[in-house]
């Protein structure tokens, strides 16, 4: 894969707004998964004000709904028989999907199991999305666009594929959120070679819900916020800038052609060689091999 910066003309400081310029979305339609918080709120918008009709499926329905003016319906990534009951919804609608932006996450949570006692992390972030695409892929255009966040945790770990849900070795939250990211960038590669055309970003750093696991002395400590909650680290970006390149990747005539590639700040991403926390994708969440490896595993973790 050509993973090189292609000179977009965006950068870390554009908005979804502003890569959205000149690009009307009339007719289309978007999945848009966590579209109604942190990142995926800007998302939704930018996709509206684009023209675009927005799905956005939402663990706490209720909450969607007070936050965004857009159609809601119930998900949660981390219960496969509600994405079953999702997808069969949508599908019954006998509406296609021309945008999926597979924006939810959750980050560094404690210890949890859920299903058949998958970590939690790994279920939601990967599994979930992975039987969600899965299912609704009948639904998909031809031209249809899967958006996978990814970040740059997955500099923290590859895919532990020995123990993947930490029943071996002590739970470390933050290598099970690196996990995650890991996979999130592996499904786009996979799906992309399926004939799906499909990319995986890092959205930059954004102090949003995500960090709802994290106290605020940890995130004083790391050197993000001061002890009133205020951002002082440099290189964080507002919202409107963290949806700025998933909308890219979901619209961007820049990437026709060119699935399956990893992105941040409004370009293609390149490859480094050792973890930055910062910028960059590693060979690893980008590797065709794994990728295949993955997607076999999560088919059978999944049915």
């Amino acid at each position: 894969m050509n993973q090189h910066k292609i000179g977009s003309g965006f950068g870390f400081r554009s908005t979804a707004d502003e890569v959205l310029a000149g690009i009307d979305l009339t007719g289309k339609l978007a999945i848009v998964t966590g579209g109604y918080s942190g990142i995926g709120l800007p998302t939704t918008e930018a996709l509206q004000k684009a023209g675009a009709h927005v799905v956005v499926p939402a663990r706490r329905p209720a909450e969607a709904r007070q936050a965004v003016d857009a159609e809601v319906d119930e998900l949660d990534l981390s219960d496969l028989a509600s994405v079953r009951a999702f997808a069969d919804r949508f599908l019954a609608s006998g509406r296609r999907i021309d945008i999926m932006i597979n924006s939810a996450g959750i980050m560094r949570t404690p210890e949890t199991r859920v299903g058949p006692g998958w970590e939690l992390q790994f279920a939601t972030n990967h599994l979930g999305h992975f039987a969600l695409v899965n299912r609704l892929r009948p639904a998909l255009r031809d031209d249809a666009r899967v958006v996978s966040v990814s970040s740059a945790g997955h500099h923290r770990s590859g895919i532990r594929w020995d123990d993947l849900h930490f029943t071996s070795e002590p739970y470390d939250p933050a290598l099970a959120y690196g996990q995650s990211k890991t996979a999130n960038a592996l499904f786009a590669v996979h799906l992309n070679s399926l004939g799906v055309q499909a990319f995986s970003l890092h959205p930059g750093g954004i102090i949003t819900p995500l960090q709802r696991h994290l106290s605020r002395q940890e995130m004083v400590d790391a050197g993000w916020v001061d002890e009133d909650g205020n951002v002082i680290a440099e290189g964080f970006k507002t919202p409107e800038q963290g949806a700025a390149t998933q909308v890219w990747a979901a619209t961007s005539p820049q990437l026709a052609g060119l699935g399956g590639l990893y992105l941040e700040d409004c370009d293609v991403a390149e490859r480094i060689e050792a973890p930055t926390m910062r910028s960059g994708v590693l060979d690893y969440a980008v590797d065709p091999a794994a990728a295949a490896r993955l997607w076999a595993l999560s088919e059978e973790l999944t049915g």
